[in-house]
């Protein structure tokens, strides 16, 4: 229908084109404009053929269109037939969805709890009190530190609170800073692994100038009683006050300015590694041989008798045997059973390293070495089944020398000390260098008599 719209059209053109025109009209000068009348006519007959082309367009359109809609119906009447098997697929897929929901929402509200009990446990930690952690506390303190060891500027130590848990004193004093924690345990922990009476004794911390430990010397009596028959009255223990004085160890390493103006240059771990090798050094001999007048008093400064003339404030020896020698090695076999028995689980052997190659040598009656190697790495020596500690600070074999030691020193003997290391800046009395002073409170003493043990190198009386 539309194809013979445009058919009638085109011919209604034509014609009024005719009546327009000066020929059919019979207007004077028609002839004149032949040429552009016939131009028209052309022009025409090609809209016409333009027009034709899109009817037989349009018909190829409908013709498919008949087409598709012929196989859309035959197809309709497939899909009629696979109606059911299409409904139960749709309804296993929404049964499968259903589930799928259900599990996901499951999942969405045990994360959400989970996240509501995280959420409670993170508001009740931050109305906890704050702790001192590397964050907040040591790690500025170590900056400012630095800073204080490099140029000498303390603007940072002076406003920096050490009111946490981790720290005791204040960092600002007449007598030098607060070196940061972690410097501070480095050398603790050098100390701690060095060969010294520290390595067994035991070490407490204090806050005061001394240390004060009660000791029951006496043994309470006991008795024994019937139901019906009077209780006798028992002796009672005698306990004495032992006071450790602290006293003040100090160590003054030196580094030139240019050095320390080099941020290359590991200013906190030179530091603790020098102050660690001094004071262990000044340490190990005053545990030792301090006489204790400004000084730790060491064990071998205190009274000495046989043991069988031993009582409380001096320590018992064992002699050799002969003089400035071994007389057998029977004499170490003494030394360990003159010490009594609940002190002998934890007992050692304290000596020198020379002392130790002449002990090394010594064998039994049947030709075996008294000195056994540990079994694995790390594990101290043995002589006759007791640990080997080797302080160089004890005296050589010589005549009437006390050079063996055996006891539990952890009952024995005691180091005290202040929890803080100071160090005070000094660029002025060693130019070109500067001078650190570094200070720390300790002291030592005897604390149980009857849990040391001596040697001395002469006959038997």
């Amino acid at each position: 229908m539309s194809g013979m719209r445009q058919e009638a059209g085109g011919r209604k053109a034509q014609a009024q084109v005719r009546r327009a025109s000066p020929l059919a009209r019979g207007v004077p000068g028609g002839m004149a404009r032949r040429d552009s009348v016939g131009q028209d006519l052309a022009s025409h007959g090609i809209a016409a053929q333009r027009m034709a082309g899109r009817k037989a367009a349009q018909q190829d359109i409908c013709a498919r269109a008949t087409s598709a809609a012929r196989e859309t119906a035959q197809d309709a009447g497939g899909v009629a037939e696979a109606a059911p098997d299409l409904h139960r697929a749709l309804r296993g897929f929404l049964s499968e969805m259903k589930g799928f929901q259900n599990d996901v929402t499951t999942q969405l509200q045990a994360t959400e709890e989970r996240m509501t009990m995280l959420d409670r446990k993170s508001q009740f930690a931050m109305r906890r009190p704050a702790l001192a952690t590397a964050s907040d506390v040591e790690a500025p303190h170590r900056s400012a530190f630095e800073t204080y060891l490099r140029s000498g500027d303390d603007d940072a130590l002076r406003g920096i609170d050490l009111e946490g848990k981790a720290l005791s004193s204040a960092v600002a004093a007449d007598g030098g800073y607060l070196v940061d924690p972690q410097t501070a345990e480095t050398v603790k922990s050098a100390l701690s692994s060095t060969a010294s009476i520290r390595a067994v004794a035991q070490v407490v911390t204090v806050e005061a100038g001394s240390f004060d430990v009660l000791v029951d010397r006496g043994e309470m009596g006991s008795g024994w009683a019937s139901e019906s028959g009077a209780s006798v009255e028992t002796d009672t223990g005698q306990v004495e006050r032992i006071s450790i004085p602290l006293h003040e160890l100090s160590a003054m390493p030196k580094a030139s300015q240019r050095l320390l103006d080099d941020s290359a240059f590991d200013i906190d771990g030179w530091l603790a590694g020098r102050i660690a090798d001094k004071f262990a050094r000044a340490e190990a001999g005053a545990f030792v041989n301090g006489d204790g007048i400004d000084k730790p008093k060491g064990f071998l400064a205190h009274p000495k008798v046989e043991t069988e003339l031993w009582e409380w404030g001096n320590l018992g020896f064992v002699p050799s045997g002969v003089s400035g020698a071994f007389g057998s090695a029977d004499a170490l076999i003494d030394l360990v059973y003159a010490l009594g028995a609940p002190y002998r689980a934890n007992a050692c052997f304290v000596m020198n390293s020379k002392t130790a190659g002449a002990v090394r040598k010594l064998k039994d009656a049947d030709g075996r070495f008294l000195w056994s190697d540990g079994l694995s790495s790390g594990e101290p020596a043995r002589l006759l089944g007791y640990a080997v500690l080797i302080a160089e600070d004890m005296p050589d074999i010589a005549a009437d020398a006390y050079a063996i030691a055996f006891g539990d020193f952890r009952a024995g003997y005691t180091v005290a000390e202040r929890p803080d290391l100071r160090v005070l800046r000094d660029p002025f009395s060693a130019k070109p260098h500067v001078l650190f002073y570094a200070t720390r409170r300790v002291g030592g003493d005897v604390t149980d008599f009857a849990a040391i043990k001596l040697m001395k190198f002469a006959p038997a009386s």
